[in-house]
């Protein structure tokens, strides 16, 4: 039964995921400039790395795909710490391609094969967690759980039970060089005048980027009860509307996700919108780079997408204690300080302390923003939204015909 259980959501998880590859009025908070060397991004509790594990296992990662070295950079410190702490653990590391990760692991997984168990953020999570994939850790990592954000522990759940070991958190912000754009656009106003006036912006369009801006323009995808609630009134249109303005007005608007971000990096453009992964890379490319909130929209705050990176445990594995040790020596205190640092996260565990301006930003972007939905309804949001970005940036659709289509789409798909 079980087995059957988790071939039908693997056919389905790989839809799902093709799709998703297709991430009140307030006032927004001040950017933030870089500073001119960067500072350790963490307070971390002196801690050494958890001594005493004994055995082998098969990790898999995705940070060779991550769009820069950073992540992999940091990921590869906190394992050589672990490896040294621990000279009788055996760990084969495998980078997998993001886009590929998910699928491979369900498949593998659901064959009685796959890693022990791999880090990545929580995408698929909830429908990983329905198809069987996954092992339950409920009262296994308490200890863990005890140190964590309400947020990431949060993000680590699903229907009540834990399945995840946090390690840091994620959100989309306003990357801008400080030395080119002195004054950042606080509101899509002025965003869109900077583009007309000659600024050089430049956003990776589509459902997931893009979800930022539906709370500034009033728009929200779902009711209380899972159900298309795009069409209420017309803040998703308008939202989309607003990212094809930018484009007509001149900025580089494009769902290539390298070509965007390749621009900012060879100063091309001068503004990005992008998450906490790039920060790294981005300091190293952009010595001037700095950090604000997503400008927000005529009816409030921009918010965008929070997800949360961890550790996954694989429910096909032999090896699962072992495997759940080696997750909590990979996330503890002194780790998750290691990954704020180099590559930006910001720390699932609330005892590390961010003191870089630039990775506090981005803890401010994961707070201010919508936790990524895990409901079962949330897989079909990207196929029908997707299709709704590419109709109105590229087919010149009309607006509020393409998400009335978009939301009746994903309701029929999702049986309501």
């Amino acid at each position: 039964m079980l087995k059957t259980k988790r071939f039908v959501a693997l056919v389905m998880g790989a839809a799902i995921f093709a799709a998703a590859c297709g991430g009140g009025t307030a006032t927004p908070a001040p950017a933030t400039p870089a500073p001119a060397t960067p500072a350790p991004a963490t307070e971390a509790p002196a801690t050494e790395a958890p001594t005493g594990l004994t055995g082998s296992l098969t990790i898999w990662h995705a940070y060779g795909s991550s769009g820069g070295s950073a992540e992999f950079k940091a990921f590869s410190r906190v394992l050589d710490n672990v490896k040294l702490a621990n000279p009788d653990l055996q760990v084969t590391a495998q980078d997998i391609p993001f886009n590929d990760i998910f699928t491979k692991f369900q498949t593998e997984s659901a064959a009685g094969g796959g890693p022990d168990l791999f880090i990545a953020p929580n995408d698929p999570f909830g429908d990983m967690v329905r198809g069987g994939f996954l092992a339950d850790l409920t009262g296994k990592i308490d200890d863990v759980l005890a140190n964590t954000s309400e947020v990431a522990a949060g993000g680590a759940t699903v229907d009540g039970k834990v399945y995840m070991v946090p390690e840091g958190l994620k959100a989309v912000a306003m990357y801008y060089d400080a030395e080119k754009i002195k004054t950042p656009p606080a509101t899509t106003a002025e965003l869109l005048q900077l583009v007309k006036d000659g600024g050089k912006v430049g956003m990776i369009d589509g459902a997931y980027f893009g979800w930022g801006f539906y709370n500034g323009f009033g728009g929200k995808i779902f009711d209380d009860a899972n159900k298309c609630a795009a069409t209420a009134n017309s803040g998703v249109a308008d939202a989309i509307s607003f990212v094809k303005e930018l484009k007509a007005a001149g900025a580089l608007v494009d769902p290539d996700y390298g070509k965007v971000n390749d621009a900012f990096k060879n100063g091309e453009i001068d503004i990005i919108f992008n998450g906490n992964w790039t920060l790294g890379d981005y300091r190293a490319a952009r010595p001037n780079a700095a950090i604000a909130p997503v400008p927000a929209g005529p009816a409030g705050v921009s918010a965008t997408m929070t997800g949360v990176d961890g550790w996954y445990i694989n429910a096909a594995g032999q090896n699962q204690d072992l495997a759940i040790a080696f997750a909590k020596a990979m996330t503890d205190a002194a780790g998750q300080g290691i990954y704020a640092d180099i590559a930006g996260h910001v720390p699932a565990n609330k005892n590390v302390s961010i003191v870089d301006p630039l990775v506090k930003s981005f803890a401010d972007a994961v707070y201010a923003g919508d936790p990524r939905p895990q409901a079962k309804e949330f897989g079909n949001y990207w196929g029908a939204f997707g299709d709704a970005w590419r109709q109105i940036l590229d087919a010149n659709a009309d607006p509020a015909t393409a998400i009335a289509t978009a939301c009746s789409t994903m309701d029929a798909a999702n049986g309501k």
